[in-house]
């Protein structure tokens, strides 16, 4: 059977990337997804801002939507402190797999939890489930068309508290222009955008900060 994408990726890691080196792993990624083959992270000029907004957060729980191979999800990790926790939302079974083993491999598997499946059924399971009470971080990177749903499901499900920092990214390409409209129009929130690039190209892109008022 063929390898995929994402299997070559993880190939890559573990060939040139120094076990328990987050920031190895991470730059493998990008070395890969820059000279073989394109892939959805958030890549490096956008994962610098989300390395900024982390460590100014400095959040105790944090929440991904969309682990894909797990490139965020170490790019978090790395920057919060010990003891804190990173819950990260995959539904697909291939992407899940190996986003575990690249967590193990950058040795940040004790402050990550893969959660399989969408992310409207685990949303309102967190508080029950997964011992989450509120969160201080959300980074929204899987589909766009779930990005305002499952914002108001966060909001729903009492997740957000005064302060919480969500960062959704790919707000620009391919877009997510009813987000920006509900988090921009809606009084909830206090948002910034963060003009960048997309990923591994020069296509113009951004991320979008939205601080929850409470």
């Amino acid at each position: 059977m063929a390898q995929v994408k994402e299997q070559r990726i993880l190939d890559f890691v573990l060939q040139n990337a120094v076990k328990g080196d987050p920031q190895s792993v991470v730059d493998a990624i990008d070395k890969y997804c820059s000279e073989k083959e394109w892939a959805m992270n958030v890549g490096n000029e956008k994962g610098s801002i989300l390395d900024k907004i982390i460590t100014e957060t400095q959040p105790s729980i944090a929440l991904e939507l969309g682990t894909y191979c797990g490139y965020s999800g170490v790019r978090i990790a790395r920057l919060m402190k010990p003891g804190a926790r990173l819950l990260t939302i995959e539904m697909n079974p291939v992407h899940v797999a190996v986003a575990k083993q690249i967590f193990e491999f950058a040795g940040i598997q004790e402050k990550v939890q893969i959660l399989e499946g969408p992310a409207e059924k685990i949303i309102p399971q967190l508080k029950l489930n997964y011992e989450v009470d509120t969160l201080d971080f959300v980074f929204i990177d899987h589909w766009s068309d779930r990005y305002t749903p499952d914002t108001k499901l966060l909001e729903e499900c009492g997740l957000l508290k005064k302060g919480s920092v969500l960062v959704a990214d790919n707000v620009i390409c391919p877009g997510a222009p009813d987000f920006l409209q509900y988090v921009r129009n809606s009084g909830r929130y206090e948002c910034m955008n963060y003009l960048s690039h997309l990923e591994y190209s020069e296509r113009v892109d951004a991320l979008e900060k939205a601080v929850f008022k409470g």
